[in-house]
Formats: structure tokens, sequence, C-alpha cells
């Protein structure tokens, strides 16, 4: 406890004996705290009397600024307990793959430089899962497309366009982009993301019905089952930006455009580490756009 705070417990009770007992100080404690304030401004603060103590003409000027140095000195020690929380904390995210190979190694990677003690823990999924993670409190908070979430805070980052995925010799290939339509009639892969489907309300918008063949939770095994021709399907273009198959993206007409962005319960009542790295991806993507 610093000595400006002992001031204010003396005022607050009255007596330098019962701010004492109230703070487990003894009386002779408190006085030198006291007499160590009065030395640095050179002057007397408190006057004692029968009555009790009371403030001297002084002491009633300078109350206003050692309330604010009380304050501040208040705020640098929940500063300093904070940070020496970031040092060891843990922070628990809910991801799906095209996130978590794409955008997380960049921004862990330039928060560790900051905070490098930080543990990260990812927890894989879908829309559907990520969102019963953050609710179920196994994860602190997760990446998710805003419109596939009830009863969550959010905050979208950015859009992602969708794009058809095709066998690198498909019929479709040499076309500038496909529609709907041409897609619905060629075997499909279904992006499994729970229980929203960007791809599938598309479909649906158009009256068409796709001829789902397959319906596969990860990216990757569905472009190495694209390049083997067991079908066509529609990715996110964050995923197709560095792959190593032999299949070809093209532009869909309508465009497809999903929403990114972050869902938690409460932010207020998150652990210190996670609040900081959400603040944190907030401002890249800020920056970026």
């Amino acid at each position: 406890m610093n000595r400006y705070e002992i001031f204010l417990k003396v005022l607050e009770k009255g007596s330098f004996t019962k701010a004492a007992e109230d703070l487990r100080y003894t009386q002779s404690a408190v006085s030198q705290m006291i007499q160590s304030i009065e030395s640095e401004l050179a002057t007397t603060l408190i006057v004692r009397s029968r009555k009790g103590i009371s403030l001297t003409s002084d002491g009633e000027q300078f109350l206003p600024y050692i309330k604010k140095v009380n304050y501040a000195h208040r705020e640098l020690i929940e500063k300093s307990k904070e940070m020496r929380s970031l040092q060891r904390g843990n922070i628990r995210i809910g991801t799906f793959s095209s996130i978590s190979s794409n955008w997380l190694p960049v921004l862990i990677k330039d928060f560790k430089k900051m905070y490098p003690s930080v543990h990260f823990q990812l927890q894989q999924g879908e829309y559907t899962s990520i969102v019963q993670y953050i609710k179920e409190g196994s994860v602190d908070f997760g990446f998710v497309n805003p419109d596939a979430v009830t009863d969550l805070e959010t905050i979208p980052l950015k859009h992602d366009e969708m794009l058809a995925v095709l066998p690198h010799d498909h019929s479709l290939a040499h076309q500038d982009s496909v529609t709907v339509e041409e897609l619905s009639n060629e075997p499909f892969i279904l992006l499994d993301e729970g229980e929203l489907s960007e791809p599938l309300e598309i479909f649906k918008a158009q009256q068409l019905q796709p001829n789902i063949q397959f319906r596969v939770h990860d990216d990757y095994t569905i472009m190495a089952m694209v390049e083997n021709s067991l079908g066509i399907s529609i990715l996110p273009e964050l995923v197709l930006n560095r792959i190593n198959y032999q299949l070809v993206a093209k532009k869909i007409s309508p465009p497809i455009i999903r929403t990114i962005g972050m869902a938690f319960k409460d932010k207020k009542t998150l652990p210190i580490t996670s609040r900081y790295f959400i603040d944190f991806v907030i401002e890249q993507f800020h920056h970026k756009n």
C-alpha cells in the first residue's frame, strides 16, 4: 500500500489509531508515512486535536492532488498485474483450417514478439462446433462467420470470396467464370461448415439443388479429391492462396462472399491475454483495410 492511500485512510477513519488498526500497521508506521508526505511537500497537512484530526488549509489544497496520485498509483499496479499475467497466459482459440493455415501463424508470430511467454491452444472445428466451443467455455473466442452465430458478441474482420474449384482438365476450366447453375450439374464435394453453408445458401437462392456426392470438413482433403477428379467444389479464396494441387479456381456468378469474424461470450470477462490478442487482431485488420 502506498503512503498516499494511507493518508486517505487516516482521513476516512478520522484517527491515526483506527487507520492503523484497519490497515494492520502500527500507529507509529502510519504517523511516519504521513510525516514523509508532509516533509516532501514542506508543509503540515493534518492537525490533531481532542475532537480528532482535520486538514490544514494547505492540506485542503493538496487533497485533490493526493487523490489523483493515489489513483494513478493504483492504475500502475493494475497495469503491472496485467503485464505479469500476459507473461504466463494461455489463449484458447476455436478456428477452422483456412484461418489456422493462413492468418493465425503470422498473427501468433507477431504477437509473441511482444509477449513471448504466452501460450496458444487451437481447437479446430467448423462454424457450428466453434460456436459450441465458445458457449461451453472450452475456448475463449473463435473465428466464425458472424451470420452463423447467435447469443454471442461478434466482430467482423474481412470479406472472403468463394471460388469454384475444378480439375485442371474439366470442361469448365477454360471459362473466365462459371455460373451456379453450371456447378449444380456437376458431382459436388461440399465443405461442411455446420448449420450454415454459404454455397448452399446461393444454390437455394437460385432455386437449384447441387449434386452432393461428398461432405468433407477439411479444405485440403477436398482439393485432393478435386485434383483426382472426384468432383468439383466451392472453397474460400483465402485457403486457395497457397496450394500445390493440380486444379483450377474460377470466379462464380453471382459471387459468393462470406464474412470472417471473431465471436465470444463477454469480452470483459475473458482472460487478459485473450483480450489483448483480440484487440491485436482487430488492429491488424484495421490497418490492412
